[in-house]
């Protein structure tokens, strides 16, 4: 039975091998990998916001809940730096939709 909180697009930890999530500060993008195959979420900094550029899931990978993974493991390390996002990435703008517990995560349009 899932619990209240699980969905199809909140895989639990466990029910994966992807390792954490690595920021690779040269290439500008958070990683994941299982084997040889590695996730990314390309980044860019704006005025001290993190512009979530684009996500990329190897097709050896697809299908599995893995780019849902990457964009929940990526929100939560911008939470935990403390930073507000940017979400050009259409697939990340999407997950934001579907979770708006983290819609204060998104950067204020300046006005």
């Amino acid at each position: 039975m899932r619990d209240a909180r699980s969905s199809p697009w909140r895989i639990p930890r466990e029910t994966t091998t992807m390792t954490d999530l690595r920021d690779d500060t040269a290439r500008h993008r958070f990683e994941m990998n299982e084997g040889n195959a590695v996730a990314f979420v390309d980044y860019s900094w704006k005025q001290g916001h993190l512009v979530l550029r684009h996500t990329e899931v190897p097709p050896a990978l697809q299908g599995r809940g893995i780019a849902g993974r990457l964009a929940r493991a990526v929100l939560d390390e911008a939470r935990r730096r403390q930073v507000r996002i940017i979400p050009v990435c259409p697939f990340i703008a999407a997950y934001l939709r579907r979770h708006p517990d983290d819609a204060d995560l998104i950067a204020a349009e300046p006005g």
